[in-house]
């Protein structure tokens, strides 16, 4: 009986992890099946003969409302289930191992590089970070701001924001959601200048004074990849910056140490911004 390895994709870019995973799966998953989810950046661009599987694409509605397949005879064959990502990014995988343990499936985790660790690239100590907050894409009567208040919660004690933007992948339309119908809309993945625009429009309606158009902020595209890009400057600034195809992510910055604001220095769209801050920052001292 075949084994079967599982593919899902939920974060930063996962190049490394496959390479360095390759040889366990290739020993442990016999003859196994991969299903991954369609984001860039993801492994499904490596060919069959990589894993000498055949590849699966797994999207959200097979992980979610479909574990029980994944599961399947997992008590007497080997089965992987990949992410792009650490596996623990995202409840849904969370779930997953739960229902393994629940059932006396053994499971074996191997912990990788996700947008939360990764975003240290950008110079800003993950120690110095609050709660990461989720902006989704707003619809005419669907306007949600709860990141607002823990936006204001981080400034408030200086810790830096990471917002996570909104990924619309095999999304359906209301009418055909409605009508059952398996149609679904084309991918959409939220930039970084859709989600500052979002920002200061909440600021603008709300109004406390949590953010501005000159708060500091870093924008992040395509971490871990070749292609990797980031970009630090006011969110003014940040708003007119191409930042090429995604995933991208985006930081609000708080209170900032003389060393974050030299490795910042490095993204800025205008360096001299930062000199002056870094003048400020020492004349505190």
């Amino acid at each position: 009986m075949p084994s079967h390895a599982f593919k899902a994709s939920d974060a930063v870019c996962g190049w490394a992890w496959a390479w360095r995973r390759q040889r366990y799966f290739r020993q442990r998953a016999r003859g196994c099946h991969d299903l991954r989810q369609n984001l860039p950046g993801a492994l499904h661009e490596l060919p069959d003969d990589f894993y000498r599987k055949k590849v699966i694409i797994a999207d959200r509605e097979l992980v979610e409302s479909y574990a029980d397949e994944i599961l399947k005879d997992a008590d007497s064959v080997n089965v992987a289930f990949l992410v792009v990502g650490d596996p623990f990014g995202a409840t849904t995988h969370s779930d997953l191992l739960l229902r393994a343990r629940e059932l006396g499936i053994p499971t074996k985790v191997f912990h990788n590089a996700s947008i939360l660790n990764a975003v240290g690239a950008c110079g800003l100590q993950l120690y110095t970070y609050g709660q990461a907050v989720s902006l989704v894409f707003f619809t005419d009567n669907w306007r949600p701001d709860s990141f607002y208040s823990k936006i204001k919660q981080n400034r408030d004690i200086g810790l830096h924001t990471l917002c996570l933007l909104d990924i619309k992948v095999k999304e359906q339309s209301i009418e055909n959601l409605a009508r059952g119908r398996k149609i679904y809309e084309p991918p959409r993945y939220m930039s970084i200048n859709t989600a500052i625009d979002q920002l200061l429009e909440i600021e603008r309606k709300i109004g406390e004074n949590v953010y501005s158009k000159d708060t500091i902020g870093v924008g992040l595209a395509r971490v871990g990849a070749s292609s990797q890009k980031i970009v630090a400057g006011t969110l003014e600034q940040l708003k007119d910056v191409e930042f090429g195809p995604p995933l991208h992510s985006l930081v609000i910055a708080g209170d900032m140490h003389y060393l974050e604001l030299e490795f910042l220095k490095q993204f800025a769209v205008t360096p001299e911004l930062f000199d002056d801050l870094i003048e400020k920052f020492n004349k505190k001292q």
